[in-house]
């Protein structure tokens, strides 16, 4: 579309901070967290990942939508992000897998977007003055009713976004036969019985359970709020704590049921939300960082062990509220947070990243493999 033909567009923070651009995507009016995504390839991924439920995405890379939208990248039904904000738009992408270009997908998804903004200016001042609540819209134009608008909307902290991604019954996963995700080969024992893995949906990336089932596991995936005695009768050989959106705090409900598959002692995965539902249910505390890690180049690591891993969070585990039975076995290297544990005697772990996530590097792959090798040794001895 010609710059003359975009209608404008505004964004302002909750701070009072205003830039005018031009629309992109659907119309309308918009309120969430603005955050920003240093990643230079998988837009359509973070759209539809539900762990960007009530946010609004600011990419870093500066032109969107060179290779359109395709079924196969998308991490759920449909785009979770409350809206994108973009420094330039493509409108005819090139790529042989595109079905579609990314405006079109946002209209059809009814996704507001801005663009023609200075992106570099705005991620600067997040990592200043920290994430906050901003809106976009193409209707109310005054700066002023519009920050009032969003000074009306509820902050991320104490918010519990995992009852509006999570599933509303439960299911077995089957990867489509027509999948092209495959990214390792993968050495699994046809002769073996499968393993059976309960997956708790706080917000999963799609990925994760093709992952899961790539190391011949059986995945039964549950609500957010299915009790510890209901996912226990699917006499799982493993449990698994997924993704998710929000204040992991707030998912008092989820907690509680990882507190009580603990006492089971079988083997537990946590990844993300899952890391830190994990690290809330062994006692320790989260916080809220100040502008988040989201990116495709992450380090994280210890003992002078560096993996580049893909990150997308907004909270973290707190270093000092680990009990003694916990080890930390990944810091982010960028600030020093808690980006992977374990129990030292029980076969409980999990990380802060995405080890399904193959931006480029496929360096946490291996967490999967270590999820199975301990849920064989389990029933093994079972």
């Amino acid at each position: 579309m010609p710059i003359a033909e975009a209608k404008p567009a505004l964004l302002v923070l909750v701070d009072g901070t205003v830039y005018q651009g031009l629309s992109f995507g659907a119309k309308g009016t918009t309120v969430g967290e603005v955050v920003f995504n240093t990643g230079m390839t998988g837009y359509q991924e973070v759209l539809t990942d539900p762990s960007y439920s009530g946010q609004i995405v600011t990419f870093t890379y500066p032109e969107l939508g060179n290779t359109g939208v395709n079924p196969e990248d998308e991490e759920s039904s449909h785009p979770h992000v409350k809206g994108v904000i973009a420094r330039n738009v493509t409108y005819r992408p090139s790529n042989w897998r595109s079905t579609q270009s990314l405006p079109d997908y946002l209209i059809q998804n009814k996704v507001v977007g801005i663009y023609g903004i200075d992106t570099r200016a705005l991620t600067k001042k997040i990592r200043s003055v920290g994430a906050m609540n901003g809106g976009i819209s193409t209707e109310i134009l005054d700066p002023q009713e519009l920050i009032r608008f969003v000074q009306a909307a509820p902050s991320m902290a104490g918010l519990n976004l995992v009852k509006e991604v999570t599933t509303k019954e439960v299911y077995e996963w089957s990867t489509p036969t027509d999948s092209h995700w495959e990214f390792a080969s993968i050495n699994t024992q046809a002769d073996q019985e499968p393993l059976t893995v309960v997956a708790i949906d706080f917000g999963v990336k799609r990925n994760i359970l093709h992952r899961l089932a790539s190391y011949g596991c059986r995945v039964i995936v549950v609500p957010a709020s299915t009790p510890a005695e209901e996912i226990l009768s699917h006499n799982p050989d493993g449990i698994f704590l997924s993704n998710g959106p929000g204040d992991p705090s707030a998912v008092e409900e989820g907690i509680v049921t990882a507190t009580e598959l603990l006492k089971a002692k079988k083997p537990t995965f946590g990844i993300c939300m899952g890391h830190q539902i994990l690290g809330l249910s062994l006692g320790a505390e989260t916080f809220k960082l100040k502008f988040g890690h989201r990116g495709l180049n992450q380090p994280a690591g210890l003992k002078q062990q560096v993996e580049i891993t893909s990150q997308n969070h907004g909270f973290a585990v707190t270093q000092e509220s680990l009990s003694s039975d916990v080890e930390i076995t990944h810091l982010n290297l960028n600030d020093q947070t808690v980006a992977g544990l374990r129990h030292k005697t029980l076969p409980f772990f999990s990380v802060q990243y995405h080890p399904e996530a193959s931006p480029g590097p496929h360096d946490a792959d291996y967490l999967f493999e270590k999820f199975v090798e301990s849920m064989r040794e389990y029933k093994a001895k079972a």
